[in-house]
């Protein structure tokens, strides 16, 4: 129960978000309180975590425990200087990111401690390597084990690789057009 029924359109800096607890807080960029951000909310956007210092846009809500995300309307990754996340992308290939198909995957397992793990592209038997940090980048703190996503993927020197994660929502394909995974850019070896 809400002490005022209105939503209101906040967007603010994600402070800390901890998936394995549930819930983060956003700080909001007017001031104010913080703004609670609850694990099925996060989910209902099509995400299981979003990364520290993310821009979000949320519609919140006041309640008698405080001030709480009730909708995620977008989320940014953090800001960057520019540089490609780990060494293997090479700076033409970010420039080139959107120019790369959203293809619908699984995450396999991912380590967070380890920095990396693998996800499986729908309709294709290799596995995709991701970099936390290439996670980060996206927007991303954790992956749980079979949670869908769409990767953007590139060819790198042991094999095939994560550019770019989104929300498994973010790909728009037919359910019969099957991912090509053979003209993908290659990165420096």
């Amino acid at each position: 129960m809400t002490d005022d029924d209105s939503l209101k359109l906040v967007t603010g800096l994600v402070k800390w978000f901890d998936p394995s607890k549930g819930y983060g807080f956003i700080l909001d960029e007017n001031g104010g309180s913080d703004i609670l951000l609850h694990g099925n909310v996060l989910r209902n956007f099509g995400r299981s975590s979003v990364a520290d210092q993310s821009r979000v846009q949320v519609l919140v809500q006041h309640t008698s425990r405080g001030v709480q995300a009730a909708e995620v309307i977008s989320v940014e990754p953090p800001e960057t200087d520019g540089q490609a996340p780990i060494a293997d992308l090479d700076i033409d290939i970010i420039e080139n990111l959107d120019s790369l198909p959203l293809r619908p995957a699984r995450v396999k397992w991912f380590d967070k401690s380890k920095g990396f793990g693998f996800a499986n592209i729908f309709g294709h038997s290799e596995d995709v390597f991701i970099h936390i940090e290439v996670l980060r980048h996206s927007g991303f703190a954790d992956l749980a084990i079979g949670e869908a996503l769409c990767l953007r993927i590139v060819e790198g020197p042991r094999g095939l690789m994560a550019a770019q994660i989104a929300a498994w929502d973010a790909a728009q394909s037919t359910p019969d057009e099957k991912p090509q995974i053979e003209s993908l850019p290659h990165v420096a070896e």
